[in-house]
């Protein structure tokens, strides 16, 4: 990570309500980067949370998938609120694909997607493989949902399959793909969201302790993207990381309070973010310090 360049960069980029255009400028303004390096320094760039999001989450895409092409994309595995292949009634035949997928972030917007599909033989136990389709391929469409209170400016869609052409990426599609990506987004998700607030606060001045704690937290996400998704360490790792976060929310909302309104607004609004996958992760670090006995 060039952290010159993070504690020299002071431009913004305007919230562009194309969200597909507005990340394509992002990646021209950066040019080549790493995954973490599109989180951290994209996540400084964004106008809003919720776009400092879809950065650590494309960021997360494409450590599962280092090909992704260069445009936005998303992962489809949630089916009636699951993520259990068991529960999952979107099929693989062949290299076609039938099916629904519930809620996919910025899906609309979107130029490929990752879809998680049952392809075991009849009677056999569910097993998945993820597979690669792209939204102007016949028999792909997605239908746009209305906005929800939390990031109200990144769109969610709903997809639906009828025998769509995909491509399928080796290995099992829950142990090498949708398992891991629920850490991996974590990890960026986390990284962005706290550069963007670095951001802010060098905009608004805040303490330079703040300041610090928060790029000792980026410091910490960079240890933690280089550890293995699916490794007991990293969670542990992970899971200290998150309780630094945490313990930074009064000073954030102290120094929030004291500067332009609109940020403290935007940050209310959205932060919630960060506890949407509070239990499932909560229930990962468990299970790694029970195999660590670290603590």
């Amino acid at each position: 990570m060039p952290w010159r360049t993070l504690l020299n960069r002071r431009d913004r980029l305007p919230a562009n309500p194309d969200l597909a255009e507005g990340f394509s400028t992002l990646l021209q303004q950066l040019g080549t980067v790493i995954p973490f390096e599109l989180a951290v320094l994209g996540g400084r760039s964004m106008a809003t949370p919720g776009l400092a999001f879809l950065v650590g989450y494309q960021a997360a895409l494409r450590m599962l998938w280092p090909s992704a092409p260069m445009s936005l994309g998303a992962l489809c595995a949630t089916e009636q609120r699951s993520l259990r292949p068991a529960d999952m009634q979107t099929r693989l035949s062949g290299l076609r694909l039938s099916g629904r997928k519930d809620f996919v972030t910025a899906g609309d917007a979107a130029e490929w997607l990752l879809v998680s599909a049952r392809s075991e033989e009849p009677g056999a136990d569910p097993r998945l493989s993820l597979a690669v389709i792209y939204l102007d391929e016949p028999g792909v469409r997605v239908e746009k949902l209305a906005p929800i209170p939390l990031m109200p400016d990144i769109s969610h869609g709903r997809l639906f399959l009828d025998n769509a052409l995909c491509e399928l990426l080796a290995g099992d599609g829950w142990d090498a793909y949708v398992k891991p990506f629920r850490t991996l987004e974590d990890v960026y998700v986390l990284s962005a969201m706290t550069a963007w607030l670095y951001g802010v606060g060098q905009d608004s001045a805040w303490p330079q302790t703040l300041q610090l704690r928060l790029l000792g937290l980026l410091a910490g996400c960079a240890e933690a993207s280089r550890q293995p998704p699916t490794g007991a360490a990293g969670h542990v790792v992970l899971g200290g990381l998150f309780a630094q976060f945490e313990g930074l929310k009064a000073e954030l909302d102290a120094a929030l309070a004291q500067g332009p309104s609109h940020w403290a607004q935007m940050w209310r609004r959205d932060q919630a973010v960060m506890e949407l996958a509070a239990g499932a992760r909560s229930k990962r670090l468990a299970k790694a310090l029970a195999q660590t006995s670290v603590l």
